[in-house]
């Protein structure tokens, strides 16, 4: 049985001052999916990502979201002053008040939450360290661990292997899964990179410079489609029953 929707982007056009980058997508996402939006810097990634969490609205068309659908949201950078001295656990804690009222006091079972979440992540030794102080990877994962913390029904992340190295960026991809599987949890990842949800979505959304593939993910990656989207030979591979992407150079049409 096909799950219901939980957002629909209906004939959308997106963009700034009237300027679309954008134009006619129309889409939806689903309850317990991992849907992967992936395309270059400029492509509208971020423009679709603000108009999906509400903080934009589209040029053109409707987006309509479950009522009282609860999204948290995961950013590729988190802006917190370096000369706070702030701890990851209290930045996860910050998930926690997004939820319930920055005015609402800090309890036990909040705290609880939050040393849970880090744990999932694999950042429980992190807790009483300075965010500013840890590398690029163990911030995505305190900052994926304040997303969970919130107890949402769908989270979006953007960009959320920024930084990790590959053991950490594979970690990742497998924690996501199972999170997904385990909680039924809605996913949506913003990312350049198709390699990131190759074997991690269940549907996928390309930006390509003048037209978007979206479906599951399955139909979307044909090597004819995904080269006429990129201009250049992409193949598609299966090595260690992992997908596994091949980029070709323009011109080079050998598989």
């Amino acid at each position: 049985m096909t799950a219901e929707p939980v957002l629909i982007g209906r004939t959308l056009s997106l963009g700034y001052n009237q300027h679309a980058l954008i134009r006619g997508l129309s889409f939806e996402v689903r309850r317990g999916e991992i849907l992967g939006i992936v395309g270059p810097n400029g492509s509208g990634k971020t423009t679709l990502l603000r108009t999906m969490l509400g903080l934009q609205k589209p040029l053109a068309g409707t987006v309509e979201r479950k009522a009282s659908l609860a999204i948290s949201y995961m950013p590729q950078r988190e802006r917190i002053d370096a000369i706070l001295p702030v701890t990851a656990l209290e930045v996860v804690l910050m998930g926690r008040s997004a939820r319930a009222g920055v005015l609402r006091r800090i309890h036990s079972e909040d705290r609880d939450v939050a040393q849970r979440a880090l744990a999932l992540v694999g950042g429980e030794p992190l807790g009483n360290r300075l965010y500013r102080n840890l590398s690029g990877g163990q911030q995505q994962r305190v900052l994926l661990a304040r997303a969970i913390a919130a107890d949402s029904e769908m989270l979006v992340l953007d960009e959320p292997t920024a930084g990790m190295d590959v053991a950490s960026e594979a970690a990742m991809i497998a924690f996501l899964q199972e999170l997904n599987r385990s909680q039924k949890l809605t996913i949506v990842i913003v990312t350049h990179l198709l390699p990131v949800v190759l074997n991690l979505a269940s549907s996928v959304m390309l930006l390509g410079t003048h037209s978007i593939l979206h479906g599951p993910l399955d139909e979307v990656l044909q090597e004819e489609s995904l080269t006429e989207l990129y201009g250049v030979p992409v193949h598609i591979g299966i090595i260690a029953g992992k997908r596994t992407l091949v980029v070709g150079r323009p011109g080079d049409h050998r598989v």
